[in-house]
C-alpha cells in the first residue's frame, strides 16, 4: 500500500474458531471510500445485507481513518460499523478519547470480528499483534469494573479499554460501547452485537512516541494542519475557553433550542419547557462542573465533567451532553440536573445509549398516562427512572420489554404512534417542526433518526456556513445533501464532526492530501462523501428499506403543531422529501443504477437487485 497515514494492517478475528489473522488494506477501496465509516460500510455490504444483526454471520468492524492518531486536530475518533440490531440498517457509531489513536499507534488500522465465541473473550493488542484472551471471570461486570481489572493487569500507562457492560452482554438493542474516559459509541446497538458474539472488550496498549501516522507529503500536511488549527482556534463555537462548545460543552444548546421552540418535550407533545434551563450547559457550568476534558489532539475540550458531592445522586461523571441531558430531562419532564447526572453515570456503567433510554421512559410515561399499559411511570419521577434503567440493562421484568427499544415496545402495546422514531431509532434533541431541515435529516438518515448524519442545525440555528430560515421547508433538500456528504467524508477520514463548525471541505481535502499523498480538491471531498452516503443507502435498499414510507416522520411531527416560538408549525415532509430525492437522483428512495454507476459503486454491467 502506497498511501500515507495507514499502517496497512487489519486484524481479522474469527471468534467461532478463536483465530486471529492479519491482512493489508485494499488500496483501491481505501481511495474510493477513504477509511473509517466509508470503508467499514463497504465491508458490511460485502458481508451481505441479508444477515441477521444478532447472528454469527454479522460482522463487527472497528475502524480508524487516514489521519487518526495524527497531529490533525480532533483526529481521535473511532467508529464501529455493523448491521444494527435496533434498526436493521447499516450503522456506524463513533467514540472519542484515545482509543482510536492508540489503536493506530499499536500498528493497526482496523479490526473485523466475525463469528461467535462459545465463551467470553476480549482482544488484546500491543506492538501490532492481537491476541484473544479469556474474559469468563469478568463477564457480568460493569464497564468501570472491567476497565479497572484491565488497568490492574496491564498497567494504566498507555492503555485504552473499549468495553461493553451488562446491557451489551444481555443484548439490549441500544447497548453502547464505553471506554476508559466515559466516551460512548452510543447509537445503533453496536455493543449488543458484541455481546451476542461474547466479545467483552478491545484492550490496547500503545504509546504515542514514534508511532504517529506519517504524512506522505510532510510539508503540505504541516501547512494544511496549521490552516485547520487556526480555523478551530478562531471559530465562534470551537475557540478554546471562549467558544460556547468549549465553555459549556454540547449542552450549550439547551437554552438556545428551547428558546426557538424546537426542544422536544414530554415525548414531543410540546416543543418548549420553562424548566429546561435547569439542566442546561449554563446551569451545569455554574453549579456542578469540575473540569473540561478533551480527546486526542483536540484543543476544544467540550467534554464537561460534573460532580454531585453528596445525597442519593452522588456521582462524578463526564460527558453531560445536550442529547443526554435532554432525553432524560425535558423529554421526560425531569429538570433535576443532579438526578440526570446520576442517570448518565448509570448509562456509562451499564453501557446504554442515553438517547434511546430517555425515549424508553417517555413512551412508558405517555402510555401509562393514557391508560394503554398498567406499568406505572410518572412524568419526572427520577427514582423510578433510575430503578428502571437497571432493569432494562439486565432485562428484568418490564425492563426486558423496553430493552427491545421504544419502537418495538410501543408496537407490542398496540400504540406505535407513541414512538418518536425513524427506522426504529428514536429522535435526538431537535424538534423537526421548529427546525425543518433536521426533520428531513431524521427521515433520510441511513442509520435511523439522527442529527449527526446531516447537521442542518448548524445553518438553521447557528448560521454556519451561512444562515437559512429554520421554518422554511424549501431548499432543505439541497442543504441537507451538502451536510450529509461532507460529514460522511469527515466520518471516514475519522475527524470529529465538531471540526465542521470551523473547517470546510477545502480544509479536509488539504489535510487528506498531505497525509495520504492522494490529491483531493474540495469538490472531490464532496463527491467521496456522496459516494459513501449512496453506498449506505444501497445497503439499506438491499436490506429491505426500499419504500418512501421508510423515509418519513411520526405523525406527531407532521400533524400536531409545535408550541413556543415555533407555535403552529408542523414538519413539511411533503415538500422536502420530493426535493431531496430529486437532488439525490433517487427514485422514491431507491438509489438508481445510473447513480450507482456514476459513483463507481457498482460495475457498469451490474444491475441493482432490490
Amino acid at each position: 500500500m502506497n498511501l500515507g497515514g495507514f499502517k496497512n494492517k487489519e486484524v481479522l478475528v474469527d471468534l467461532t474458531n478463536g483465530v486471529v489473522d492479519y491482512r493489508g488494506i485494499n488500496e483501491e477501496d481505501a481511495v474510493k471510500y477513504i477509511g473509517g465509516r466509508g470503508l467499514g460500510v463497504k465491508y458490511v455490504l460485502d458481508n451481505g445485507p441479508e444477515v441477521e444483526p444478532l447472528s454469527a454471520e454479522n460482522i463487527l468492524c472497528i475502524m480508524t481513518g487516514p489521519v487518526t492518531g495524527s497531529r490533525s486536530s480532533m483526529s481521535g475518533r473511532l467508529c464501529v460499523v455493523t448491521k444494527s440490531p435496533l434498526t436493521g440498517t447499516v450503522t456506524d457509531s463513533h467514540i472519542g478519547g484515545w482509543t482510536a489513536a492508540r489503536l493506530k499507534w499499536a500498528g493497526v488500522d482496523n479490526i473485523i470480528f466475525s463469528g461467535k465465541s462459545d465463551k467470553p473473550v476480549y482482544l488484546f493488542i500491543e506492538d501490532g499483534k492481537a491476541e484473544l484472551r479469556d474474559a469468563s471471570n469478568l463477564w457480568g461486570t460493569s464497564t468501570r469494573a472491567f476497565i479497572k481489572a484491565m488497568k490492574d493487569e496491564h498497567g494504566e500507562e498507555d492503555l485504552s479499554v473499549m468495553t461493553i457492560g451488562q446491557a451489551g452482554e444481555n443484548t439490549v438493542r441500544f447497548a453502547a460501547f464505553i471506554n476508559e474516559h466515559d466516551r460512548a459509541a452510543g447509537r445503533g446497538g453496536t455493543a449488543a452485537v458484541a455481546g451476542y458474539k461474547k466479545l467483552k472488550a478491545i484492550v490496547i496498549k500503545a504509546a504515542q512516541k514514534g508511532n504517529m501516522p506519517q504524512p506522505k507529503l510532510d510539508t503540505d500536511y504541516k501547512d494544511a494542519n496549521k490552516k485547520a488549527v487556526k480555523a478551530i482556534l478562531d471559530g465562534g463555537l470551537t475557540a478554546p475557553n471562549k467558544g460556547g462548545l468549549s465553555v459549556y460543552g454540547t449542552n450549550v444548546l439547551t437554552n438556545l433550542i428551547n428558546e426557538v421552540g424546537a426542544l422536544p418535550t414530554k415525548n414531543s407533545q410540546l416543543t418548549h419547557w420553562d424548566e429546561a434551563e435547569k439542566h442546561s450547559g449554563e446551569y451545569y457550568n455554574t453549579n456542578l462542573r469540575v473540569a473540561n476534558n478533551t480527546c486526542h489532539a483536540c484543543p476544544v475540550g467540550c467534554k464537561i465533567e460534573v460532580e454531585v458531592k453528596d445525597g442519593k445522586y452522588k456521582t462524578r461523571v463526564e460527558s453531560i451532553e445536550f442529547e443526554s441531558a435532554w432525553s432524560l430531562g425535558s423529554n421526560c419532564l425531569l429538570s433535576d440536573a443532579e438526578a440526570i447526572s446520576y442517570m448518565i453515570d448509570r448509562c456509562n456503567e451499564y453501557g446504554l445509549d442515553t438517547i434511546e433510554l430517555g425515549h424508553c421512559f417517555s413512551v412508558t410515561m405517555e402510555a401509562y398516562e393514557k391508560g394503554i399499559i398498567n406499568e406505572e411511570l410518572i412524568w419526572g419521577d427520577a427514582d423510578s427512572m433510575i430503578d428502571l434503567t437497571k432493569k432494562i440493562a439486565f432485562r428484568e421484568g418490564f425492563g426486558g420489554v423496553l430493552a427491545e427499544g421504544p419502537a418495538r415496545a410501543t408496537a407490542l402495546w398496540g400504540a406505535p404512534e407513541l414512538s418518536m422514531s425513524v427506522k426504529g431509532q428514536s429522535i435526538p434533541a431537535y424538534d423537526p417542526r421548529g427546525i425543518q431541515g433536521i426533520g428531513l435529516g431524521y427521515a433520510t438518515s441511513n442509520r435511523g433518526a439522527c442529527h449527526l448524519r446531516g447537521y442542518t442545525v448548524a445553518s438553521e440555528i447557528a448560521g454556519i456556513p451561512e444562515p437559512t430560515d429554520r421554518l422554511k421547508p424549501e431548499g432543505k433538500g439541497e442543504l441537507l445533501k451538502v451536510f450529509q456528504d461532507m460529514l460522511a467524508f469527515s466520518d471516514s477520514m475519522n475527524i470529529c464532526k465538531f471540526s465542521s463548525f470551523s473547517e470546510n471541505a477545502e480544509h479536509y481535502a488539504e489535510q487528506y492530501s498531505g497525509m495520504t499523498g492522494i490529491q483531493l480538491t474540495a469538490e472531490d471531498v464532496m463527491k467521496a462523501g456522496e459516494r459513501i452516503y449512496n453506498l449506505e443507502r444501497y445497503y439499506n435498499n438491499l436490506a429491505g428499506f426500499n419504500k418512501r414510507e421508510d423515509d418519513f416522520l411520526p405523525k406527531r411531527f407532521t400533524e400536531e403543531p409545535a408550541s413556543g416560538n415555533s407555535a403552529g408549525h408542523v414538519s413539511r415532509m411533503d415538500i422536502m422529501l420530493e426535493e431531496y430525492y430529486q437532488v439525490r437522483g433517487w427514485k422514491d428512495g431507491l438509489v438508481t443504477d445510473e447513480k450507482l454507476r456514476e459513483l463507481g459503486i457498482i460495475d457498469p454491467e451490474v444491475k441493482q437487485t432490490v
